[in-house]
């Protein structure tokens, strides 16, 4: 039962936390930068909640960005604390997610492949299995 729970906080912090970037941060390095939050863990006891974020540019405007986040921090804990429903308010760490860069170097890849005609267009049939 406590995950679910879990598991709602998490989207609720995802969400609000998308709106706050989007609308009310002016760290211009924040407005600019494709920046997207994928995915948030909080832990059991709401103490801490791991915050990944996919950022799509080069290195240096990533270091960039993950700093402006981590300074903001404190301002984006109090203004949970004004939306959540909980006892204590969890502290944010912020990680970068490469899931999505690393899903386009895959796709890129596969069209690479399929361009050169070493691998198929058309999946496998379930009978192949």
């Amino acid at each position: 039962m406590a995950s679910h729970r879990i598991e709602r906080i998490d989207a609720m912090i995802q969400r609000e936390l998308s709106v706050l970037i989007a609308s009310k941060v002016k760290d211009r390095r924040l407005q600019e930068a494709p920046l997207s939050i994928t995915k948030v863990k909080t832990t059991p006891d709401l103490k801490m909640a791991t915050v990944y974020v996919s950022i799509l540019s080069d290195d240096a405007e990533k270091k960039q960005v993950l700093e402006a986040l981590k300074r903001a921090s404190g301002y984006f804990r109090s203004e949970l604390g004004k939306i959540l429903n909980t006892h204590t308010t969890p502290a944010l760490t912020f990680k970068i997610d490469d899931s999505v860069e690393y899903g386009m170097h895959i796709e890129s890849i596969l069209d690479d492949l399929k361009k050169s005609g070493q691998v198929s267009e058309t999946l496998p049939d379930e009978d192949d299995f």
